[in-house]
């Protein structure tokens, strides 16, 4: 067949979607991503870019119109990278993200395990819990755009909280009165880089702003606009930040004022949050998502459960109600602290946690002689290293409960505990990021011929 043309328009399907939300069509054999475009659809589509593999491109007319399809809601949509799905309606976006999911454990996994069911939000707008906000060297306050490290100014999303879009036209207005530079990280100088909300169901909010130095001018001006802007601010945090790149999180924190944590209630329980905590952005799907894994546990009260990458705890805890011993382990010392206090606040003594690498800790606790009934893993978006799903392995549980928010790693992850002797038998999905690409997961995991 002849190879597809840069620039050059052809009639297409659309079959599928791509992880990102792309439709997927077959023009001469080859792969096309046509961006903004709805399955069922057949349209005319420009060639934008030729791979060896695979092309990209975009509709110009359409023959056939899906019925999902509607106007974007946002006066950003296209400009800022945050939202993939507002062209469709919420109906399809949800479909989208069951494919993707089935597609990656079918195709990446090599699993016969399906997807049962994707258990979506009842409010998609405003719904984000932690907001964090680049700040470009210019002074603009917002987003990047897809794929890129430009800023697009953002006043009012339709995805953060209002608490974290006030706090943020307030740190414009600072910046803008008192001549505050903001960090290039191209030339590593400024001081302003990130500003991070974090909000809990009680209103009240946790500030943090991220700069490359010790200390902010006009730092009791600063807070007392954030104050106005948020009247429940709980604290404002400076988070000191001094190495080159565009990494969010700083090194070092200071209180500038109030509080520095944040207390908010999940599934019941009530957890203590600081800046750099883990923790779900969307709380009333958390609460699905974590009643998923702890009915794909199984606990009985009388076994042993193992939470890798527990973050503060969360997991850890709310299994902790249904099992005789929990033990969490996390990286991040000051989650592990929130963990350790958040076991004590919510009055559950058959909880422990330890500091470290997920897959060091598995080891330490198996040459221990632990041997746990149910292993559950949440790890980051790069999923389990290679040692990490083998130390699970070695301790042998009955079950393990994988929670993921990328499909892709988590198929891979599913592939290789397989081959360890697992096999994927129940699967569910769950959107906690409406309108944006990303979805999560809950896969149980059985030994086989145990």
């Amino acid at each position: 067949m002849e190879p597809l043309q840069k620039n050059k328009v052809y009639r297409g399907v659309i079959e599928s979607y791509s992880s990102e939300g792309l439709g997927v069509a077959h023009i001469n054999g080859q792969a096309v991503f046509v961006h903004r475009a709805l399955m069922g659809e057949v349209c005319d589509i420009l060639i934008l870019k030729v791979l060896k593999n695979a092309a990209f491109g975009k509709p110009v007319r359409w023959e056939t119109v899906s019925p999902h399809r509607q106007e974007p809601d946002c006066p950003y949509d296209g400009a800022c990278g945050g939202c993939d799905f507002r062209h469709m309606d919420y109906e399809e976006e949800l479909r989208a993200k069951r494919l993707r999911v089935q597609d990656a454990l079918t195709r990446i996994g090599g699993s016969a395990v399906q997807v049962e069911h994707i258990y979506g939000a009842p409010e998609t707008a405003h719904y984000r819990n932690k907001s964090q906000y680049p700040v470009s060297s210019d002074g603009r306050v917002g987003f990047y755009r897809a794929r890129t490290h430009e800023v697009t100014e953002v006043r009012h999303c339709l995805i953060q909280s209002p608490a974290a879009d006030a706090a943020a036209e307030a740190l414009r207005n600072w910046m803008r009165q008192y001549h505050v530079e903001a960090y290039d990280e191209r030339t590593g100088r400024g001081l302003v880089r990130h500003l991070y909300v974090r909000t809990a169901g009680s209103g009240q909010a946790l500030i943090c702003v991220l700069c490359s130095g010790e200390k902010l001018p006009y730092e009791k001006e600063l807070v007392a606009l954030l104050r106005a802007a948020v009247p429940g601010t709980a604290g404002v945090v400076l988070g000191i930040h001094t190495r080159q790149g565009n990494a969010v999180l700083g090194d070092r924190y200071r209180t500038l004022w109030g509080e520095n944590t944040l207390t908010d209630t999940l599934c019941g329980l009530t957890f203590r949050l600081s800046v750099p905590s883990f923790y779900q952005v969307n709380r009333a799907q958390a609460e699905v998502l974590y009643g998923l894994a702890v009915s794909f546990a199984g606990l009985n009260k009388q076994e042993t459960v193992l939470d890798l990458y527990c973050g503060t705890g969360t997991i850890t805890l709310v299994m902790a109600r249904e099992a005789g011993r929990a033990i969490g382990a996390e990286i991040v010392p000051e989650a592990v602290d929130d963990a350790r206090d958040n076991a004590r606040r919510n009055g559950i003594g058959n909880a422990s946690f330890f500091c470290g690498d997920a897959g060091d800790i598995a080891v330490h606790l198996a040459r221990q002689g632990l041997r746990p009934d149910v292993i559950c893993v949440d790890p980051p978006r790069k999923g389990l290293a290679p040692e990490a799903a083998e130390a699970v392995a070695g301790m042998a549980p009955s079950r393990v409960v994988y929670v993921s928010c990328d499909p892709a790693t988590l198929a891979r992850d599913v592939k290789k505990l397989e081959s360890l002797g697992y096999q994927a038998t129940r699967a569910a999905a769950v959107d906690l990021f409406p309108r944006t690409a990303n979805v999560e997961t809950v896969v149980l995991l059985s030994k086989l011929n145990c």
